[in-house]
């Protein structure tokens, strides 16, 4: 059976991301926003195996927060 790897992530659960600070567009919800922090959490499990989940978290300039999956965001057009 083949296991499955996932980043390491500190105490809270945050990962590396190297769009961090950085401005993306949420293409699940069509705004943009500050990307705050990628975490993983604990997803339950599967045949008993535990499952996790990356989720991303987003700030608008309102200072609304969002969590989505990160694979919905891009860079906004602009962004160095």
């Amino acid at each position: 059976m083949a296991s499955r790897t996932t980043q390491a992530s500190d105490a809270f659960g945050h990962v590396a991301h190297p769009w961090i600070g950085k401005t993306v567009y949420d293409i699940a919800n069509g705004q943009t926003g500050l990307l705050m922090a990628v975490i993983v959490e604990p997803a339950g499990f599967v045949s008993g195996a535990p499952r996790v989940a990356r989720l991303a978290y987003v700030r608008n300039d309102a200072g609304v927060e969002w969590s989505t999956v990160p694979a919905n965001l891009s860079l906004a057009a602009g962004t160095p």
